[in-house]
């Protein structure tokens, strides 16, 4: 809706219309095409751009007897400075602005490699403010140095102030930060493979390949990998032996199920490990366990679907605790939602559903 003003000139939402003899030295408040026929198509024109005496003939061969030109209070803000100020505030440890706005939007990318943590209880209510908006890649995701993680941009061209000030108090009171990078550490892990088949020769193990090759993914290194048939006391010398080696990452595979001879989990009980936590909310991966020795260093126990899925429960976790987090009950419970692997036949993870919430 315009309202006409007495020397012919309208106005609206943060822009005004002037003849475009009088724009000189005004601000473009929008694009301007240019169309030579079997020639060009284009910009002529750019948002922003500062009308100077020169360009009057060519924007008057363009049709351009008007022009919209910004119009911006002392209440205002222009959308450029507006994204600005919202990208400064969204942004935590680990993350950096990826240039200037352009036409009011900014990109947030990795400063580092790592894990890309976002809030997403704060970033909801960022965006219910409707004028101002973000856009991140999933939570938990595992983010290269100068990857886009995130994308934010104030909405109308002209933005109050008012607004861009709350959606920066929001920004601002999430506990951490609304996007961050966390760093990932490379750890020392060791593996023990427990039961009797294969400590026995029954059958071949599969398990330390692969465990193996996931940590190396990481950076890590394997201390020791070493087999104990289905008894407590062994599987604890063995847990024990890794820990003097140096670990301060303990993968236990297979005795992971209910059966009498699966005693892996009371072997890690017997260890004196802490926060035991038994099941998780993830397909494959239910009879998952996490635990904690000497309050410090994680265990981990992974079913036997480890060896047979490429991606598991196990793939989910290990970030997250490289990363410093905690894994318990409460982790485990939230993974259920996007927790049900499809089992492609061609194996996508991490560009799938799985994991993702």
């Amino acid at each position: 809706m315009c309202d006409t003003l007495r020397d012919g000139v309208k106005s609206r939402a943060g822009v005004r219309t002037v003849p475009v003899t009088e724009a000189v030295g005004m601000v473009l408040a929008h694009d301007i095409t240019e169309i030579r026929s079997s020639e060009f198509k284009g910009r002529a024109f750019k948002k922003g751009h500062v009308v100077r005496e020169e360009d009057i003939p060519r924007l008057r061969r363009l049709g351009k007897d008007n022009l919209f030109v910004m119009q911006i209070a002392g209440d205002e803000m222009h959308e450029d400075d507006a994204a600005q100020a919202l990208a400064q505030a969204l942004t935590g440890e680990g993350v950096a602005l990826a240039g200037a706005p352009k036409e009011g939007r900014i990109n947030i990318i990795a400063a580092r490699d790592g894990l890309l943590k976002v809030d997403k209880e704060a970033l909801a209510r960022f965006n219910m403010l409707g004028e101002v908006m973000c856009a991140t890649l999933h939570s938990n995701t595992l983010v290269k140095k100068g990857q886009v993680v995130a994308g934010t941009r104030a909405i109308p061209l002209v933005m109050k102030k008012m607004v861009i000030e709350e959606a920066v108090t929001i920004a601002r009171d999430s506990a951490e930060a609304v996007i961050s990078v966390k760093s990932v550490r490379a750890p020392k892990a060791g593996i023990v493979i427990t039961g009797n088949e294969v400590y026995y020769g029954r059958i071949q193990d599969s398990f330390a390949p692969v465990i193996s090759r996931k940590i190396k993914e990481c950076n890590g290194e394997i201390v020791g990998v070493y087999y104990a048939p289905d008894d407590e006391q062994v599987i604890e010398s063995r847990i024990r032996e890794l820990l003097a080696a140096g670990a301060d990452l303990l993968i236990l595979t297979g005795g992971m199920s209910v059966d009498p001879d699966d005693v892996t989990r009371f072997a890690i009980k017997r260890l004196g490990a802490v926060d035991i936590t038994y099941g998780s909310a993830v397909l494959p991966g239910a009879m998952f366990l996490t635990a904690y020795f000497d309050t410090r260093i994680p265990i981990i126990g992974i079913p036997a679907c480890g060896m047979y899925h490429k991606t598991t429960v196990f793939d989910l976790v290990l970030p997250r605790l490289l990363a410093g987090e905690r894994i318990g009950r409460k982790e485990l419970a939230e993974l259920g939602h996007g927790g049900l692997c499809l089992n492609c036949t061609e194996c996508r993870f991490p560009v799938c559903p799985f994991g993702k919430c």
